[in-house]
């Protein structure tokens, strides 16, 4: 079955290629948020299988609160950021991250490390 992947992300040009990478990849797009407000009933709905998330969302919005909805519902996610790291809520810093610029091979790999 193909991984049905949320993406949670705020420039839509961003978005858009993170789509592009997904398909080419054979991953399912499930959709895409662009704030904590969007995503969390995505999140509720259900009908994906992992997320990327973007650290850091429009008007200085971090997206924590998706990451810990997420983590109740046992769905693994990659943390997308520009940073080393440090800007990640210690409670998710052991998750995988995406380095950017984005890359189709570093999302395949963060990708299959939610497998």
């Amino acid at each position: 079955m193909t991984m049905r992947v949320l993406l949670v992300e705020d420039e839509p040009l961003i978005a858009m290629m993170l789509e592009d990478f997904l398909d080419a990849l054979d991953k399912t797009h499930a959709g895409t948020a662009d704030s904590v407000a969007s995503a969390l009933p995505m999140v509720e709905a259900g009908g994906f299988d992992a997320a990327i998330l973007d650290v850091n969302l429009r008007g200085g919005e971090k997206s924590f609160a998706i990451a810990d909805a997420l983590a109740e519902r046992n769905i693994p996610f990659v943390f997308a950021t520009g940073g080393g790291g440090e800007e990640i809520a210690p409670t998710h810093r052991q998750r995988p991250r995406l380095a950017k610029p984005f890359t189709i091979d570093g999302v395949d790999k963060a990708l299959s490390q939610l497998v």
